[in-house]
């Protein structure tokens, strides 16, 4: 029996090997194809994390509001809700204050918290302009973030004025897009 669950137990760790090999793989080519150097990734990944820290220790946005943080290449797209201005300003106020932070984009509305109907609906719009970038000849996935919050699309990335304008009429034409807002930075 012992020798039974030895062999099953290296048979499967055997198997997981080219799902190990394939993740690093992926993870190396993206990070060589990315326009951002593989600091910079860490840094918006640091980022995003110190944002979401501020935000859960801030009383008033942890109980009334919901506020998400993207950085892409330091730059960072707030989202979400909150009930009152002064919660919106304030959830601005917390994220400039992380370090490597160069501008904030500030999407959050005034509202309530959304249901999570919505939010699934956002995310299947957020697949579905993926998919619409990816299948565009000359634009490289990699380069574009894609955010969607109550319909809107906020496109971030480091692109060519053509590729960000291309990106942005495919997304347009997603049933379900309500608006396309352009964050990028532009190479040309």
């Amino acid at each position: 029996m012992t020798t039974i669950f030895i062999v099953l137990l290296s048979i499967s760790q055997y198997a997981c090997a080219p799902l190990i090999v394939a993740g690093a793989a992926a993870t190396i080519t993206t990070t060589v194809i990315d326009r951002r150097t593989p600091g910079t990734v860490v840094e918006d990944q640091t980022i995003e994390l110190k944002i979401s820290d501020l935000f859960a220790k801030d009383e008033g946005l942890k109980e009334t509001a919901r506020v998400r943080a993207t950085s892409y290449n330091n730059i960072v797209l707030l989202t979400g809700e909150a009930p009152n201005e002064n919660l919106r300003d304030r959830a601005a106020s917390l994220a400039r204050k992380v370090a490597k932070v160069s501008r904030v984009h500030n999407e959050i509305t005034i509202g309530d918290v959304k249901s999570f109907g919505r939010g699934s609906n956002d995310t299947w719009i957020t697949t579905k302009v993926k998919t619409a970038i990816t299948r565009e000849k000359g634009i490289n996935p990699v380069h574009i973030k894609v955010v969607t919050e109550k319909g809107t699309v906020f496109l971030m990335g480091i692109v060519k004025r053509d590729e960000g304008n291309r990106a942005a009429q495919r997304a347009s034409k997603i049933k379900g897009v309500k608006r396309v807002v352009k964050i990028f930075e532009y190479l040309d």
